[in-house]
């Protein structure tokens, strides 16, 4: 019986992972659905609880692109100069990579999804449902910034790259770097690399003698070689111990985090009670492979029959879940609404120098994420304090300076949900002439009018709610609420609108082994 293109697919991709080194252990790949694409599935009992194991020479990391032959010395000298940051070689490889005809990586690329539910795929009428949403503005400014990048950098430079190699598939088109954004966006890993991967040291022996190098090898296994090499271990790897220009700021003691796409283990979707997670094996003490990068079963999830293995893409509300990879998730615990004031509104206000600066004197918020649960129980936490009692682990602690007729303390003040930082941006953001006066007063009371020394953040967000209190403050947040809602009815129309989209959803509901994980 012929395979489907799928199955065709599959089989070339788990040749390929097979000949570069992986190892799949206690799991198998499969194809789910088009909305899910491929999954990671358990198959058999694995004691100790590796799964898949992938060599870090199969990373697609910036330290890669930097190193490849075709692509690696024109971005070199982009990236040492300033041009361009990690992610950026990153996106301009998988452009490249994906019109080259044959390019080693075709078995992992030809296996990506072409197709993505985020905005930025979204036609125009399509857009228009998330109008009065942040996502919605988000979208619109990270396709233009897109484009834009696509028509001054990576357009010419992409043809400049594909010409070199010979003849590409076809042109390059906006497309496919939207493409490549969307690849990088929806799989990308931070990976925890030892430090002597990125700076091998130089053995004596070592018969290379290349002028810099970032621990990785530079070439794998093609589709052409499959056939003719397919027991073969084929990585070696690169022990020259040069630089990449700015990777030092990035050491936190032995590890240096990376971003960069994991072929195999970028397959695993994403699920709240993740069934396992990955780890980095720098000895090989774990997996039996030095420099790995292996899927771990979860200890306390118990994965039997062809369970699928899902891993966390972390506590994300439904906005960024459908900006970042194309989907949303029912009942969503981490769904929350943000609420923010735009800072070119405070330029055009009075005093809009003096109030930028005790922003930043006091690490202001102009913006404030509220999670679902959040109001559960109207504008005030579960466990509220008795009125008068005091909290030690509260901001409002630091209200109690003894200025002449120091304003009484709200009962309400250990209650409110809403963060400090942000509540004591509006405060500053309202306040009056009078109020900026009054606190140069008591800040100049504290550190002396010769200015001896900088007033503290504590102190100057003390002597801002001294001269003001929270009635501006909560004024202009019932305002902002009240916008929030008008731009949301603004995408939706009037509640009987939204009350027929509701019904209309639930008619097309997607049955639930058809929803992405």
């Amino acid at each position: 019986m012929a395979m489907g293109p799928e199955e065709a697919k599959l089989e070339l991709f788990l040749q390929w992972l097979k000949v570069n080194g992986a190892e799949l252990r206690g799991c198998k790949i499969k194809y789910c659905n088009s909305s899910k694409g491929f999954g990671i599935f358990a198959s058999d009992d694995v004691p100790d609880g590796v799964l898949l194991v992938v060599p870090l020479d199969l990373a697609i990391t910036p330290m890669r692109v930097l190193e490849d032959p075709l692509v690696g010395p024109e971005c070199r000298s982009m990236f040492e100069e300033g041009e361009v940051d990690d992610r950026f070689l990153i996106m301009l490889f998988l452009t490249v990579e994906r019109l080259r005809k044959n390019s080693s990586w075709k078995p992992y690329l030809d296996m990506l999804p072409t197709e993505f539910g985020n905005p930025l795929w979204l036609t125009d009428d399509e857009l228009l449902d998330l109008k009065g949403t942040t996502l919605h503005r988000a979208a619109e400014l990270q396709k233009k910034n897109l484009k834009t990048l696509f028509d001054d950098k990576v357009k010419k430079l992409a043809e400049k790259l594909l010409a070199l190699d010979g003849n590409p598939e076809r042109e390059v088109r906006f497309e496919d770097f939207l493409w490549a954004n969307s690849i990088f966006w929806t799989r990308a890993l931070n990976i925890p690399l030892p430090h002597p991967y990125v700076f091998p040291r130089v053995q004596q022996e070592q018969e290379s003698t290349s002028s810099y190098g970032c621990g990785v090898s530079t070439s794998h296994v093609s589709t052409e070689n499959l056939v003719n090499r397919e027991n073969e271990k084929t990585f070696q790897i690169n022990s020259s111990a040069g630089q990449v220009s700015g990777i030092e700021s990035t050491l936190q003691g032995e590890t240096i985090w990376v971003e960069g796409l994991v072929p195999g283990i970028d397959f695993c979707n994403h699920d709240l009670k993740a069934a396992a997670t990955w780890e980095v094996d720098g000895t090989g003490s774990t997996t039996g492979i030095p420099f790995s990068m292996y899927l771990l079963s979860a200890g306390n999830i118990l994965l039997q029959g062809e369970r699928e293995i899902s891993i966390s893409y972390g506590n994300k509300g439904n906005e960024e879940l459908l900006y970042l990879y194309g989907f949303v998730m029912k009942d969503n615990p981490d769904d929350y609404l943000m609420i923010h004031y735009p800072m070119e509104a405070i330029s055009d206000m009075p005093f809009s120098e003096a109030k930028l600066q005790l922003l930043e004197a006091q690490k202001g918020e102009l913006r404030c994420l509220l999670p679902r649960n959040l109001l559960n129980n109207g504008f005030f936490p579960e466990s509220t304090l008795p009125v008068g009692t005091g909290n030690k682990g509260t901001s409002s602690q630091g209200f109690n300076y003894s200025w002449s007729g120091p304003r009484k303390m709200p009962s309400y003040i250990n209650k409110l949900v809403f963060p400090e930082e942000f509540l004591t941006a509006l405060r500053t953001i309202t306040m009056k002439e009078s109020e900026l006066y009054q606190v140069s007063s008591l800040l100049e009371e504290l550190v002396g009018s010769g200015g001896e020394r900088q007033p503290s953040e504590t102190e100057v967000r003390t002597a801002i709610w001294e001269a003001c209190g929270d009635s501006g403050a909560l004024q202009l947040l019932v305002d902002l609420l009240n916008m929030k809602m008008t731009e949301l009815e603004e995408g939706t129309g009037t509640e009987e609108s939204d009350a027929e989209l509701l019904e209309k959803a639930q008619n097309r509901e997607i049955p639930e082994d058809e929803q992405r994980s």
